[in-house]
Formats: structure tokens, C-alpha cells, sequence
């Protein structure tokens, strides 16, 4: 007798497989995501630490008709490709953010997916066949980040020391192998490989040991979902009970026999209700931090040396993640360092990718200012953020300065980008991709792109290979 799949592996698998996306605000949210990663991955290729770990994994070896890494001349192999876009994508931490008992960055996922999608479509026009179309990227990412957010909202994996990426890393081998033209069954023994890999230990997230592997861990993930969805395609079988098995299955290894929580049917949730960083590359619970100092900066300027203390209030997950004193010893470090966001905001009236590199944080004012702060955690914010209603991401900010006067205290609740915020932060969206294409990219490509945003029919029936053509760095 055959025997049977773990229920949630068929969930997704089914879901992965035969769910029609019918929501509107999905596909337009989609196209916003997609172009704000692009973004992303255009303003990573121009730091020094991010170009020596793009490219082939063997000098020289490109693919014919491979799949086109964005913002760059290579051409690779889908697997290397995943890796090269993630990495890319992710670099900067600057891509959508979803937040729940889980912390995770579902355009992760689009290493895997524009991997898949270049090569399958380049593909079949070979062949003569039909293409796959954008329409057909947006459907999979809709689809990778409702996965990856859904398993994430009742789910602590970091609570046990894995890291976030497993989810990545199982959602893009669903809509990997569908997106090949896996069946449902082929689906379910790649997702079943995925449960069963080893899985990232968080150690490279946090102090001491905080490293660029953090920047290039979703990478690593997407490529070996295109790889296990390579082998379902090609045959290997799956294992059914990979999460139930008596002793060596997923439950009892890493969640001592408990089952994941799912309470909700996959539909078009998350990416409906995604969160953006539309002005600041720093991680998600310190987004509203800076903005705080930001509206201090013009009571501090000039006068860092009179400051006695900075007093910070923030929710748990930022006193636990990014609250950290001592020495930082690169740019991973610093931009999950609260009180680093901070003292560059208070010292300089902004925060952009290049305030982490080494030239800003030799600037004595910043180490000062970060001796200088005491950060608590506020119960309130903490409720506020896990309410399923309010999901805000609070920080407050009041400072003391040494002849006893103080400034007021700001309170900033929800961050640009955030669905309440959305609106607020669209214009910052457009402007942060319109910079980098124009940067980036011909006038001609530039052009080309803008038009098919602003077209969401035009996009969704644009050809993949078509669309990738207009990212190849001139």
C-alpha cells in the first residue's frame, strides 16, 4: 500500500499546484513587490562586498541561454542564478518584510522564482513552445509568499535557533516545481526534501558572530529549492511522513513531536498586507526608530556633545534581535544594531545603505551617542505588536541633555510601509526603483520597465525571457 503524505505537505502541495488566485489587489501588489526587489538587487551591485560573491561559482563558467542575474551581464545556470538573484535581492536588507511569530522577507523567494521562470521560458521558445508569461511570476510569487508568511504566523522557528530561510526555502521549492511544470505529487516529494534538509542555525544573525552570510542566506535557500525541484522533476521520490515520522521526522527532531500550527486556509493574505521599507535599509523592528530620531535631529543638531542620555522604548523582538552595545565589526553587523540606526540619524538627518560601510562608522559622533542610550523594552508596544489587529512595530525615542532640559518624546507606532502606512509610502516605493533603473539601466530599458508597471495587463502578458532581456546590465 502506497503510503500517504503528511497533510500539510499535500496543503501546500495543492495549493502550490491548482489554486486559482482571484484577488486583484494581490496581482497589483505583486507587480509592486517585484519592482521594489529589482530595486534592491540594482542598489546591491554596486557595493564592493556583495560584487566579489556574485557571479559563477567557477570563473568564467556561463551558460548559454542561461538565466540573466539582474542588474549585471551574467548569464548562469538556474541554480547558480537563484543564488546570484537572492543574494542580490536581500543584500541590502531593504526588500518587503512580513512579521509574525516568524520574522521573514517573502521576496526572497524571487531568486527562485525568476531563475525558474528565465530558463523554463527561454526554454520553451527554443522548443517552440509558449512561454511563460509575467503573469505567471506574479501568480508563484503571490503564492511563495503566502506559504512562507502563513507558516510564519504561528510558528517560531528562531525560538529553537533555526533559522527564518527554511521558510524560503520551502516555499520556493513549491512554486519552483510548479512553476516547471511539476505535478502535484512532484510537488509534495520536493517540499518533503526541503523539511528533511539541514536546516541554517540563526548564529550568524546575532552578536558575536553577526556576518554577510545573513545577507546571503536567502540565496542559499532559493538555489537548493531549485535544485530539490530539479530532482522531483527529473523522478526522485519524496518521503511521505517527512514531518511525522516516530523519532527522525521534522516534528519530533526540531519541535519535540509538536505539530507546525497552520490556522488559516493558503489564499492571497500576506502579500496583501506585506510591509515595505520605502526609505530606510535597516532591519524591520528599528524602521520606526529611526524615523523617530529623524523628527529629533533638528533639536540635536550641533549639540551631540550636550547630551547626557538617549532613552529608547521598543517592542521585545527589537531589544532581543537588533539591541546591541560594543563593538560592531562590519556592515551586517551595524544594520541590525538599533542603537547604530539611531546614531546615524541623530548625526547625520538620514539613513542610507552607505551609512553601514566603514568610512561613516569610524565618524566618532556615532559610538558616542550609542554609549550614551539605554533601551527597554515597553510591555505595551510588545501587546501592540503580536495583536493580531494592531500589528504595530512601536519605538519611542526622548532625549536628556546635560544642563537638565530634555526634548519631547516621539513615539512612532507604525512604519512607512506598513498597510496602514501604505499610501504614505507609495511615492517612496516609486521613487527608490525609478532611481535605480535609471541608474542601472539604458534609457531605452528604463523606459521599457516603467511602461509595463504602469500597465499591469501589458506586464502580466509580457513574456518572461522578454522582461528579463530588459534587466541585463548594458
Amino acid at each position: 500500500m502506497k503510503q500517504e503524505f503528511d497533510s500539510l505537505i499535500m496543503q501546500i502541495a495543492e495549493y502550490a499546484a491548482n489554486t486559482v488566485i482571484k484577488s486583484s489587489e494581490a496581482y497589483s501588489t505583486a507587480r509592486l513587490c517585484l519592482y521594489d526587489a529589482l530595486a534592491c538587487a540594482c542598489l546591491a551591485t554596486v557595493f564592493p562586498e556583495c560584487q566579489r560573491l556574485i557571479g559563477p561559482v567557477v570563473g568564467g563558467e556561463i551558460m548559454d541561454d542561461g538565466v540573466r542575474v539582474p542588474a549585471t551581464k551574467y548569464e548562469l545556470n538556474p541554480v547558480e542564478a537563484a543564488f546570484n538573484i537572492g543574494l542580490l535581492i536581500r543584500w541590502l536588507d531593504y526588500n518587503d518584510t512580513w512579521l509574525a511569530k516568524e520574522w521573514a522577507h517573502p521576496s526572497d523567494n524571487l531568486g527562485a522564482i525568476l531563475a525558474v521562470g528565465d530558463y523554463v521560458s527561454r526554454v520553451r521558445r527554443d522548443k517552440g513552445q509558449s512561454e511563460l508569461l509575467m503573469g505567471d511570476i506574479l501568480t508563484a510569487m503571490i503564492k511563495a509568499y503566502e506559504i512562507q508568511g502563513v507558516l510564519a504566523l504561528e510558528n517560531s522557528f528562531n525560538s529553537i535557533g533555526l533559522d527564518h530561510v527554511i521558510l524560503v526555502k520551502i516555499a520556493s521549492t513549491a512554486v519552483a516545481t510548479a512553476m516547471a511544470g511539476g505535478s502535484k505529487e512532484m510537488i509534495a516529494n520536493a517540499i518533503s526534501h526541503a523539511f528533511v534538509d539541514g536546516q541554517a542555525l540563526r548564529t550568524y544573525r546575532h552578536s558575536p558572530n553577526t556576518t554577510s552570510r545573513k545577507s546571503w542566506a536567502a540565496g542559499d535557500a532559493t538555489s537548493r529549492a531549485v535544485w530539490l525541484a530539479q530532482l522531483a522533476l527529473r523522478g526522485e521520490v519524496g518521503i511521505p511522513t517527512a514531518l511525522t515520522a516516530e523519532r527522525w521526522g521534522f516534528y519530533d527532531v526540531y519541535f519535540d513531536g509538536k505539530p507546525l500550527v497552520v490556522n488559516r486556509e493558503f489564499s492571497s493574505y500576506v502579500i496583501e498586507n506585506i510591509l515595505f521599507k520605502g526609505q530606510f535599509p535597516a532591519e524591520y523592528h528599528g524602521q520606526t526608530a529611526i524615523e523617530a530620531a529623524l523628527k529629533l535631529y533638528e533639536a540635536v543638531k550641533f549639540k551631540w556633545d550636550s547630551i547626557d542620555r538617549i532613552e529608547i522604548r521598543t517592542q521585545e523582538p527589537a531589544v532581543r534581535i537588533i539591541n546591541k552595545t560594543g563593538e560592531l565589526h562590519s556592515r551586517s553587523d551595524r544594520d541590525h544594531c538599533l542603537q547604530y540606526m539611531i546614531a546615524v540619524a541623530l548625526s547625520f538627518g538620514e539613513v542610507t545603505a552607505e551609512h553601514y560601510d566603514d568610512h561613516y562608522a569610524r565618524d566618532p559622533r556615532i559610538d558616542a551617542l550609542r554609549k550614551k542610550m539605554n533601551v527597554t523594552e515597553d510591555k505595551n508596544f510588545t501587546k501592540d505588536y503580536y495583536d493580531s489587529e494592531k500589528r504595530s512595530i512601536a519605538n519611542a525615542i526622548k532625549i536628556f541633555f546635560n544642563d537638565g532640559t530634555s526634548t519631547e518624546e516621539v513615539v512612532v507606532e507604525y512604519p512607512l510601509g506598513h498597510p496602514r502606512r501604505r499610501k504614505e509610502c507609495l511615492s517612496l516605493l516609486e521613487s527608490k526603483y525609478h532611481r535605480q533603473f535609471m541608474t542601472h539601466f539604458t534609457p531605452e530599458q528604463y523606459t521599457k520597465l516603467i511602461a509595463l508597471y504602469e500597465d499591469q495587463q501589458a506586464l502580466e502578458s509580457t513574456p518572461v525571457s522578454e522582461f528579463m532581456s530588459l534587466l541585463v546590465k548594458p
